[in-house]
């Protein structure tokens, strides 16, 4: 089946955003040290040593991740549907005095030869794709064997993220659907030891006050940005919420009500 209407209109969307930011006002470390970096803190203590690894970004963005693991050594491939967000990327890359090769393509059907990447990175990016076993063929394609794959997307089940979610329209597309544990389930048919992880349950109060004590709303400034705004001091109030969360992630039903599942998995071989 052909999903060029909602390709067009995902990089519509995201061609408009990436033409707003100049490279000096997009963060790169801040997304993968802050506190409220977990998911990629995480992500960065599995992945080990970045140096001379091929590493594929799917859906790269703005291209903060790229730029991160390139400056860690690691050689870097960023794709994205979106030709402005390809530019945006390779010109983050030598604002930072590095570089990355930018591909503008589909997740579905990747322009890079087979078994090429020690690693794929996608992030925030699933659920975004609508043939998701295509895009999990696209991955398992790319990787060498014994290469890793490491997403992060946001889950379906959490009502004041669904509440967010139909507020904040104008920052967000049409198209994107969370995911459910059933992806856990399509991502095990292509790598059978996938594990994951959830993020996010009482820390989410910082959503909140966003929302009723700073007064912004969703669809002047994108929440899961904002989060890399923070600075250790503002989050004294917030630590003990992500410390809780550590127990509740941990909880089969209520770690359904996680804002972000981390998952990965290995290509056997």
């Amino acid at each position: 089946m052909s999903h060029s209407p909602i390709h067009q209109r995902e990089a519509d969307f995201h061609d408009q955003w990436a033409r707003s930011l100049p490279p000096e006002k997009i963060p790169i470390r801040e997304v993968f040290e802050l506190p409220t970096a977990m998911e990629n803190r995480f992500i960065l203590r599995q992945m080990g040593d970045l140096g001379g690894r091929s590493l594929l970004d799917i859906g790269a963005g703005l291209g903060e991740s790229a730029v991160y693991f390139a400056l860690g050594g690691a050689r870097v491939t960023a794709t994205d549907l979106s030709t402005e967000m390809v530019r945006c990327a390779t010109e983050l890359a030598r604002h930072h005095g590095t570089q990355i090769e930018g591909i503008v393509s589909p997740a579905e059907s990747l322009g890079v030869p087979d078994g090429q990447f020690d690693m794929v990175y996608i992030a925030n990016t699933i659920h975004h794709v609508a043939d998701r076993r295509r895009l999990f063929e696209q991955i398992h394609r790319a990787l060498k064997p014994g290469g890793r794959f490491f997403s992060i997307d946001p889950l379906a089940y959490n009502p004041v993220i669904n509440v967010y979610r139909h507020m904040a329209t104008q920052v967000r597309t049409e198209d994107e659907a969370p995911l459910t544990f059933a992806d856990v389930s399509l991502a095990r048919e292509f790598f059978p030891d996938t594990r994951h992880r959830e993020f996010w349950i009482a820390s989410l109060s910082l959503f909140l006050k966003y929302y009723l004590i700073d007064r912004v709303h969703p669809n002047t400034d994108r929440y899961w940005k904002r989060i890399f705004t923070e600075s250790k001091s503002s989050l004294w109030w917030w630590y003990p919420l992500r410390t809780a969360d550590r127990v509740l992630t941990r909880l089969p039903l209520v770690r359904r009500m996680a804002w972000n599942i981390v998952m990965w998995g290995r290509k056997s071989g």
